[in-house]
């Protein structure tokens, strides 16, 4: 009997210790992401937000008519794979080479995604999915939806497949959009990593005259206005009239304090890739439920204007 618990007891570790790297232990094709509320999601078949557990407030519902069940816009997360052994800055997911949350995919879902998805609904013309999709970049369904999200790329590494899909969905219309990374060293990886999808473009850095601040609500700026702090790394003492306060109250890796807008162009002018540098709008739209401060300053003020008009003008123009 003794022995059996003792067994249990090792076998019980080892599950754990494998669940940590990503591995279920009981099916070798499955790959287990750990959420940033506690808890694995499989990344080979999760399909929906709606079906992750929230761990910040309860979730917004609402249906669509059914007669149109595909004329909606659908948020959809990209599952990508981060290398533990990418070095980032100090202060980004633990620091130095590895530590940290493994996959920064997970990070603000699905929460962020639900709660955007529904103010989108509430506050403009689109019809919304309610459930929003989460996907790998080979997955055959990707072509069906025209914009695409990521963020924490500090150790995003695509794979070749990866890349080439990524390219061909660029080129034949659709859109990334990037945020809640910072630093240096954070901007040069999606860089580099972008560049092996698209060598030929260059960044284009937007400014506050540009008509994506204007597609809904009228945002005037500066753009230090608009940085939106994670909620966990909030300055209290943030003055929101004082241009020179910050609004995260500790270091975020080297040129973490100047927030960035920056996207690449084709030919046409068309935005193939929008990044938000050094900001983490996905917590306005995560966490707005959970200070009723931090609401008023940076979801409401801040986060959900920004997501908006990015969305609605990456999706009419």
């Amino acid at each position: 009997m003794r022995g059996t618990a003792y067994t249990l007891i090792l076998l019980s570790l080892a599950a754990t210790c494998a669940a940590q790297r990503g591995f279920n232990p009981g099916t070798e094709t499955a790959t287990w992401a750990r959420l940033e509320g506690g808890g694995y999601v499989n990344e080979n078949t999760v399909r929906t937000a709606r079906e992750t557990a929230s761990h910040s407030i309860t979730l917004p519902h609402w249906t669509n008519p059914v007669e149109f069940p595909a004329d909606v816009f659908t948020f959809t997360r990209i599952i990508f794979w981060s290398d533990p052994n990418k070095v980032v800055e100090p202060g980004i997911g633990g620091g130095g080479r590895g530590g940290g949350i493994g996959r920064g995919w997970t990070i603000d879902y699905p929460d962020a995604d639900l709660n955007l998805s529904h103010r989108l609904q509430q506050l403009t013309s689109m019809k919304v999915d309610p459930d929003a999709r989460v996907m790998k970049l080979t997955n055959p369904e990707l072509a069906r939806f025209p914009l695409i999200y990521m963020e924490h790329i500090e150790r995003m590494t695509l794979r070749r497949d990866e890349v080439d899909v990524l390219r061909r969905y660029l080129l034949s219309g659709g859109t990334l959009l990037v945020n809640d990374f910072w630093g240096e060293m954070a901007w040069r990886n999606l860089e580099s990593e972008i560049r092996r999808v698209l060598p030929c473009l260059n960044w284009t850095e937007l400014t506050l005259d540009h008509p994506i601040f204007r597609s809904v609500f009228p945002i005037k700026g500066p753009m230090s206005s608009l940085r939106v702090p994670s909620m966990q790394r909030w300055n209290w003492n943030y003055d929101p009239s004082d241009p020179f306060s910050n609004p995260t109250d500790r270091f975020r890796g080297e040129g973490y304090e100047t927030m960035h807008i920056r996207a690449l162009h084709d030919e046409r002018g068309r935005i193939l890739v929008l990044a938000i540098h050094n900001s983490d709008v996905s917590d306005g739209w995560e966490r707005e439920g959970e200070y009723e401060e931090y609401f008023k300053v940076f979801s409401e003020a801040r986060a959900y204007p920004l997501g908006i008009n990015l969305i609605f003008y990456l999706m009419t123009h």
